[in-house]
């Protein structure tokens, strides 16, 4: 029995004990190091704890939980930081009205001393909060949003979900729009029922109707007064949820669009119960001084205008339920000899998967048989198909035109390339812009500061212009339901949502607001040469022999030393071997000399193949071999020295052809009035040639793979806002340096990682596209902001009565309702016009 217990204990020790890792920052030596293990090792629950100085980063062994803020304290105590791990999680939220809203909740959470940033899209009516996990967790968020007054829900994680759990979320979000915008339709049509009658029984003798005097004020007032409150009480029941949510956030000391509405309108009807029961206990004269049209008219036209905005903010993300919509939702999966359909979420990696024409790939993979064409312009935004044959990659959701194809299939679920791009798109348009920053500043005071307007204003007509307390009603309540906080909050992010999905319809993905923003203030566009500007399918054209060597024997050599090469130019070489069926000899000793070449030994003898540096670090006599260099390089060939420790053996050009669109991508960046850079490692003469025929003015060559980013830094030292383009690994460093990066989507992954934008196909003139895009959505932000700010600085103080000072018109409060209602409404119609983008 005993035993069992020690072996129970044992089994829950090991099952309590968990490894974690930090960054540690401030070491500096070995005592760094142990002063950090001491330290954490003092906190209860830790086990043990290494520091590893190279990484500078401290392993841990903990029993039972132990806070991360615990651990971070004690390595302050020590003079040190622990770096805490961060992760974003989204919320869905509901009960927002207006960017006031918006702002509180970003307060609130973002008072939370965990979180490091908290951001709130007004058009998504999404949260994303930026936090360390083990200090806070969902929970407390969402309670500190329904402290706030709002209610928010964790969303799944689009970054790991699959393509049917996007596919069900969407379809649960689109469910929910409808429903929304259904029930403020059938709240605006009952509010209207009433509402047109209350306006025409309040206003038909001010423009020359004549009602029965049974009916009217003349009739003793009674009845006049009786409909109205009759005929308003319905209209203030359907639209309940502006008071209650109103009145909440203003006890909470956050008030909303909600709370002035419900102020505005809960003043005229108060006021308009007191004059009905004037009108009840005798005094007729009262039954002139009713409010009741005003309020119900102003919740009506409000509702409306709420449904118009719902119904636009559905509009603005058509794009990304476009790219949801893509993916089919089955697969025909060969098993076992037999073909069977399968959900797509049951589908494996390694499943062969059968694509008859006309169907769509389910799944991204590689063609084992059949060949066809492939349609791949919804992901691309290439319009011509693509030719595809065994052994090549296609990607999830293309159309499959002609031929019958059996795929092996590599990824799926989260892993797809239409998973990635719809994440890449979501997290996009949930992003802010810089842009916004003055409109989140506006929205954080606005409504305190309306309010405040509201009561001066009222109170400066009342004591000051001697006018009567219904006038200074009317103005105080015209100033309240007219300001439109909605504007400002929207006027950003429905733009950048509309921008986004037109990029991703056009094979662009913009991985920011910020990127969004960037691009347009791009002076100078830097591409890279190979895989960029050319096709980066490098080919043979050239093998000149300059001793006793054959050609086959020099290209042999050549070949054999490159074979492990992942330089396209290697590759290269050792296609054009086996084109010819050469026989390779045997490499030893494979040395990669960075920038210059590489340096091999066969049968005891070392040879060096690479560049004109390498050969003069080697002490070789160039002699005639410069003049053929100098002639291949012209040609816009990239001449490869190969040499022994004694001579130069000869020379291997290989040229790597220009892709068709070049050329028409630089002459439109030209045209945009933008300085187009070229950045090669190859030789002056080689890039001028390929810079000459690309269009191309600027060359810089001559560049090792890790000087590429100090390029850029140069560029942008001399005041430029640069944009690099490029596909590879190398061009990594460059991509993060510069304002802009852009990566091709068939480079690799570190350099799409890198990037700001990502053009999925690999027509270069797409980097023209995003750059106008970028202009042409930020010009639509400006508009946006512009008429938001103009319509509140214009219309505030005319509800104020300033134009009245000066013997203008007063400004009705039902009217003043109405352009509230549709200002909002307006800022994003305007943004929709971004869907009629073209490049």
């Amino acid at each position: 029995m005993r035993i069992t217990l020690v072996i129970l204990k044992m089994r829950l020790r090991k099952v309590m004990t968990m490894s974690q890792e930090y960054a540690v920052q401030g070491l500096s030596c070995a005592s760094c190091a142990h002063a950090v293990e001491v330290a954490l090792q003092a906190v209860t629950g830790v086990k043990s704890a290494q520091v590893n100085l190279a990484t500078e980063k401290v392993s841990l062994e903990t029993e039972g939980s132990v806070s991360p803020l615990d651990l971070q304290a004690a390595v302050q105590a020590a003079g040190y930081d622990l770096v805490l791990p961060q992760v974003t999680q989204n919320f869905a939220l509901t009960g927002m009205s207006c960017a006031s809203c918006a702002a509180n909740i970003e307060s609130a959470v973002s008072s939370l001393p965990e979180v490091s940033a908290a951001s709130v899209n007004l058009a998504t009516e999404v949260l994303s909060v930026t936090y360390q996990p083990g200090a806070i967790n969902e929970e407390i968020i969402c309670q500190t949003v329904a402290e706030a007054g709002y209610q928010a829900q964790v969303l799944a994680d689009q970054a790991g979900a699959s393509q049917a759990q996007i596919q069900q979320e969407a379809d649960q979000a689109a469910q929910a729009k409808a429903s929304h915008q259904a029930a403020l339709w059938r709240r605006f049509w009952l509010s209207a029922i009433f509402a047109l009658p209350l306006l025409c029984l309040a206003m038909a003798e001010m423009v020359g109707l004549t009602l029965p005097t049974w009916l009217s004020h003349r009739g003793g007032g009674q009845l006049f007064v009786s409909l109205q409150l009759a005929l308003t009480l319905p209209i203030l029941w359907l639209g309940r949820s502006f008071f209650l949510n109103g009145f909440k956030h203003l006890v909470k000391g956050h008030p909303n669009m909600d709370s002035l509405v419900a102020l505005g309108t809960s003043a005229a009807v108060a006021y308009s119960l007191y004059s009905s029961i004037q009108v009840w206990l005798g005094d007729h004269h009262a039954a002139m001084s009713l409010y009741y049209e005003s309020a119900g008219v102003i919740l009506t036209l409000v509702t409306l205008g709420k449904y118009f905005e719902a119904r636009s903010k559905g509009q603005t993300s058509a794009a990304i339920q476009a790219l949801i919509k893509l993916a089919p939702q089955e697969a025909q999966v060969l098993r076992e000899g037999q073909e069977v359909t399968l959900p797509l979420d049951q589908v494996q990696v390694g499943d062969l998967v059968r694509v008859r024409p006309g169907q769509k790939i389910p799944v991204d993979g590689r063609v084992v048989e059949g060949q066809s064409w492939v349609d791949e312009s919804m992901l691309t935004g290439e319009s011509l198909p693509v030719a595809k044959k065994v052994g090549d990659q296609v990607v999830g959701a293309s159309l499959n035109q002609q031929g019958s194809l059996i795929v092996e299939t590599n990824k799926v679920g989260q892993d797809t390339t239409l998973a990635q791009i719809i994440h890449l798109v979501q997290a996009a348009q949930g992003s802010k812009a810089p842009i916004a920053q003055l409109a989140d500043r506006v929205s954080a005071v606005f409504v305190p500061v309306v309010m405040t307007l509201a009561l001066v204003a009222g109170l400066a007509w009342y004591l000051i212009g001697g006018q009567s307390w219904a006038f200074a009603l009317t103005i105080s309540i015209a100033v309240l339901v007219i300001a439109c906080p909605c504007a400002l909050g929207l006027a950003t992010p429905t733009a950048i949502m509309v921008g986004t999905g037109k990029g991703a319809e056009q094979g662009i993905l913009i991985k920011s607001g910020t990127a969004l923003e960037m691009a347009h203030q791009v002076d100078a566009v830097v591409l890279d040469k190979t895989g960029t500007l050319t096709q980066g399918q490098p080919q043979v054209t050239d093998v000149l022999p300059l001793t006793g060597w054959t050609p086959d024997q020099l290209l042999a050599l050549a070949a054999a030393a490159e074979v492990n090469s992942e330089h396209p130019l290697g590759q290269a070489i050792v296609a054009g071997a086996r084109e010819r069926e050469l026989a390779l000899p045997e490499v030893t000793d494979f040395q990669s000399l960075t920038g210059s070449g590489i340096q091999v030994r066969v049968d005891q003898a070392t040879y060096y193949l690479g560049n004109r540096r390498l050969m003069q670090e080697q002490g070789l006599d160039l002699g005639q071999a410069e003049d053929q260099a100098a002639a291949l390089a012209a040609g816009g060939k990239t001449p490869i020295y190969v040499a022994n420790e004694h001579e130069l053996l000869g020379l291997i050009a290989v040229a790597d052809p220009l892709k068709e669109t070049s050329p028409e991508a630089v002459r439109r960046l030209k045209a945009m009035g933008l300085q187009v850079i070229m950045l090669t490692g190859d030789n002056a003469k080689t890039a001028q040639a390929l810079a000459a025929e690309a269009g191309i003015d600027q060359v810089i060559s001559d560049v090792l793979p890790a000087d590429k980013a100090q390029v850029v830094a140069d560029l942008q030292a001399k005041g430029l806002k640069v944009a690099m383009v490029g596909d590879g690994i190398n061009d990594a460093p460059a991509l993060a340096q510069a304002d802009v990066g852009l990566a091709i989507g068939r480079g690799t992954d570190v350099a799409i990682e890198s990037a700001d934008m990502v053009l999925m196909g690999s027509d270069l003139t797409s980097v023209a596209t995003a750059i106008k895009l970028s202009q042409a959505t930020i010009r639509n932000i400006k508009e946006n902001l512009f008429w938001a700010f103009a319509y509140n600085v214009l219309g505030i103080p005319v509800a104020m009565g300033v134009l009245h000072l000066f013997g203008g018109p007063l400004l009705n409060p039902m009217l003043a309702g109405a352009a509230m209602s549709f200002s909002s409404v307006s800022v994003i119609v305007n943004a929709l016009r971004l869907r009629r983008f073209k490049a």
